[in-house]
């Protein structure tokens, strides 16, 4: 049955004196997602919501339910993009990982996830913080993300859900990553990241940069064998709310 697309709405930002709730890459482990969801913070999901785990369907009911109580909103992640792009017919890897949670959502779904993943921000940046799904260029200090349309991402918007490639050719034939963007974040910036499952310990990984700034790795591996973390973040003070790299 085809698909229509709806209307693109305003994309969704953060509330100011919020305290936060940050959430790493859920991958349909919707019974973890329910206990991250349990709170009265705003909550920033970083990416990939789906494919992996039982229930993707149920957490993106679960997701769209915050978004339209004004209680959270979730970045655009690849897993996300690439489910849009293959629910649009456009070329993409496919594995069984996708089909699955295709034929868990009925049209419904589909529809409100497709118009939810045309206005997903690709980085959010809240003063000293930044928000992204999968790795930091500096471009994205100087303003909000762009308004992606579902395809292929190149440029900045490519880094915000793909990382930084090394050239190389991982054995399952997806590229090699590399975290050198780690040492090109400034002082007094902290970007909270997901994509990568760099955790030895399963605890959110905290790295530094040579250059002052840090990286939180909060993917831990739910609906991959491991479980889902999140923070919590105090809410700033206004004169914390303007962007890094203007004041």
């Amino acid at each position: 049955m085809p698909i229509n697309v709806m209307m693109v709405e305003a994309p969704l930002s953060i509330p100011e004196s919020r305290p936060l709730r940050v959430v790493g890459d859920v991958h349909g482990d919707v019974s973890a997602f329910a206990y991250a969801t349990d709170t009265d913070r705003f909550l920033i999901q970083l990416g990939d919501l789906v494919d992996y785990g039982p229930d993707s369907a149920g957490v993106l009911r679960r997701m769209f339910d915050l978004i339209d109580q004004g209680r959270g909103l979730f970045l655009l992640g690849n897993h996300d993009l690439k489910l849009a792009r293959f629910l649009l017919g456009q070329k993409v890897r496919s594995n069984a990982e996708l089909i699955a949670t295709r034929k868990q959502m009925d049209d419904a779904l589909r529809e409100r996830f497709l118009a939810e993943v045309a206005r997903a921000p690709l980085w959010l940046q809240d003063g000293p913080r930044l928000f992204i799904h999968a790795g930091f260029h500096t471009d994205m200090l100087l303003g909000p993300s762009p308004q992606m349309e579902i395809g292929r991402a190149v440029g900045v918007n490519a880094r915000a859900l793909f990382g930084e490639p090394t050239g190389m050719t991982q054995m399952d034939g997806f590229p090699e990553r590399s975290l050198r963007w780690v040492h090109r974040i400034p002082p007094g910036v902290t970007v909270y990241v997901g994509h990568d499952r760099r955790s030895q310990d399963g605890r959110p990984l905290e790295q530094w940069s040579r250059a002052g700034g840090r990286a939180i790795f909060l993917d831990t591996g739910a609906g991959k064998g491991g479980h889902l973390s999140w923070i919590d973040l105090p809410p700033l003070e206004s004169d914390m709310r303007v962007p890094a790299s203007f004041r």
